[in-house]
């Protein structure tokens, strides 16, 4: 063990054993249930003429400590921020002023006392009662070099919330988009609604499931990776518009902008189209940074984006010939497009249409350059199981995707509504999980029975809430703006190494 880990252990015995004295004397902190406080930190630091003289409560967490005989000054971190106690023997007695030296950075106080300024100008609190809370059996990671390790703080939320006070607005501002777009809906007369997380067959996208077993019933159930299929079942029983918003789950890669855990959102809205759906995209998304931010017109990581409507339309087979240089209106078989993208280095597998190859090359040479909002229109049938035929050519879809930052943040078509042809899109998907596409679409007869009842014509859109929160809070990673994002357990006794490295 090395001098650095041993006095560690060191400090962390040193601190329950004050625990333990506490105890002892009948002031076992983790007693307290309640305590009365009046003010937050930063109502008085930004109103301290209001405050002068006048006695108030604050309950926060130790940070610093400076001791000077008889005095100590100490600054306290609540949900607000910090301000600096004054601590005194004279005011706060003898008996509570001892007990006071022995407290620890990251002992949660409560503290009663008169708001004056330090000489230097500093808003302070000259404290004439201090009482212990609850005890910090942990040593915070500044104490030996800040909590800078980026795997470290993911794992450890709670102290990079402690330690880096910034990060905690962001969360503040993941809060009010969520609350802004609810906003948006609602005064649009959606309705929100919930559909089942745990179902018996993994629907609404192409997406590789998480598989769990009911006991109870002895069958296997899957995590949702959409609630499309449920929510379109409550247009078909009578409802005009409804959104949810909660957790989806993918059982794929992770990446910056990858969790296999995730918030979306999806909303359907009955005699409406996908252009109605961009209507309401591209207002959502500028409603929400106007709100938020005060502006349409952000910055991501240096990039200037400009939210404000309307966006770019832009059909998929365009973006290839933008972008790839390829011209499908010249190419009407699966072999010449199969031949094409060999040329352009895609990868060929048993199975690939002319549709597919679209995709894929649109996927590799187009998504980089979208960087100001964008809709891509028009994906083939194969990409797409249950969006609409577009009326004029029955090969493409009435669909799209929109792209800000290169990314796809939401996805959007008039809905498929022939359950005729819906049943032979799923055989198609079923066709190519027989073929090794374990992300392709399940055949689901419950839903086809839905439709056979009569879907009115409808358009549906999915928004991904955390990439867009991303962007709209500056943050360069999905972990930035998820509390507890998904990560690889480590052993304990790495956990304690990574708390303590240099």
């Amino acid at each position: 063990m090395s001098v650095e880990e041993n006095n560690l252990n060191e400090m962390l015995l040193l601190r329950r054993q004050k625990l333990e004295d506490l105890k002892q004397m009948g002031k076992d902190p983790f007693k307290e249930e309640t305590y009365d406080v009046s003010n937050k930190s930063d109502e008085i630091a930004d109103n301290y003429e209001q405050f002068e003289g006048k006695e108030v409560s604050l309950a926060g967490r130790i940070m610093s400590k400076r001791g000077h005989g008889k005095a100590s000054f100490a600054d306290i971190q609540d949900s607000k921020g910090r301000i600096q106690l004054f601590v005194k023997v004279d005011n706060v007695g003898e008996e509570d002023y001892e007990h006071f030296k022995t407290y620890d950075i990251g002992d949660i106080v409560g503290v009663v006392g008169e708001v004056f300024k330090t000489k230097m100008g500093e808003v302070s609190i000259k404290v004439s009662e201090i009482k212990l809370l609850s005890k910090s059996l942990q040593i915070l990671p500044e104490k030996f070099h800040g909590l800078k390790d980026q795997d470290l703080r993911y794992r450890q939320r709670h102290v990079d919330l402690i330690m880096n006070p910034e990060v905690k607005e962001s969360f503040i501002l993941r809060s009010k988009i969520i609350k802004a777009i609810r906003e948006f809906l609602d005064d649009r007369d959606f309705l929100e609604v919930e559909t089942p997380i745990l179902s018996t067959l993994a629907g609404g996208a192409t997406a590789r499931p998480f598989v769990t077993h009911h006991n109870t019933l002895d069958l296997d159930m899957y995590l949702r990776i959409a609630n499309e299929l449920y929510l379109k079942r409550l247009i078909v029983g009578g409802f005009d518009k409804v959104y949810e918003m909660g957790r989806m789950f993918r059982n794929e890669g992770m990446s910056i902008k990858h969790n296999p855990e995730y918030t979306a959102i999806e909303l359907y809205q009955a005699y409406a189209d996908y252009n109605d759906m961009m209507d309401i995209t591209e207002k959502l998304v500028a409603y929400v940074a106007e709100k938020v931010l005060g502006t349409t017109k952000i910055n991501y990581q240096g990039k200037d984006i400009d939210l404000t409507p309307p966006w770019r339309r832009l059909s998929m087979e365009d973006a290839v010939r933008e972008y790839a240089g390829v011209d499908f209106s010249q190419i009407e078989t699966d072999e010449e497009a199969k031949a094409v993208a060999k040329e352009k280095g895609i990868e060929v597998t048993d199975g690939m249409t002319r549709g597919h190859i679209i995709n894929e090359l649109f996927e590799e040479f187009g998504e980089a350059h979208l960087d100001q909002p964008t809709f891509i229109l028009h994906h083939p049938v194969e990409v797409s199981p249950l969006a609409k035929r577009n009326a004029d050519d029955p090969r493409i879809t009435n669909r799209f995707e929109a792209f800000v930052n290169c990314w796809e943040i939401a996805n959007a078509f008039s809905e498929l509504n022939d359950p005729i042809d819906q049943k032979g899109r799923f055989e198609k998907q079923i066709e190519e999980r027989e073929s090794g596409n374990d992300e392709a679409h399940m055949m689901d007869k419950d839903f086809i029975r839905a439709l056979e009842v009569g879907l009115p014509p409808t358009g549906g859109l999915g928004i991904g809430i955390d990439r867009l929160i991303m962007i709209l809070t500056n943050q360069p990673s999905i972990r930035d703006v998820i509390l507890f994002p998904t990560m690889k357990p480590i052993g304990e006794n790495k956990l304690e190494e990574s708390e303590t490295e240099e």
